[in-house]
């Protein structure tokens, strides 16, 4: 992260409170537009379009959310329904990749 931001634990104004929310929201948009280059992939490599949406999957990377949640001390059922979210929009975003194809 942005070297200038301050760690949570040292943070002594709102004013460094919001660059490292705003540092951490910049980090995350980067991780998002990677998870959904996946997403192209993805639909790039499917042969069809019933594959694209796969409930065991789902299940997989929510519960995986909710064991990296615990593991960092972030409540659980937060980081479920985030990303349930998360899945359910890239569900879309791959559908429409997809579709882009034909």
């Amino acid at each position: 992260m942005d070297e200038t931001v301050k760690a949570p634990e040292d943070c002594a104004t709102m004013l460094d409170v919001r660059a490292g929310v705003d540092a951490v929201d910049r980090a995350l948009m980067r991780l998002i537009a990677t998870r959904f280059g996946y997403m192209d992939a993805a639909a790039r490599i499917k042969p069809d379009r019933a594959a694209v949406r796969d409930e065991p999957r789902k299940a997989q990377v929510i519960a995986n959310a909710r064991r990296s949640a615990a593991a960092a001390g972030v409540p659980e059922d937060v980081a479920a329904g985030l990303w349930d979210w998360l899945v359910e929009a890239s569900i879309a975003y791959e559908f429409e990749a997809f579709d882009r194809k034909m």
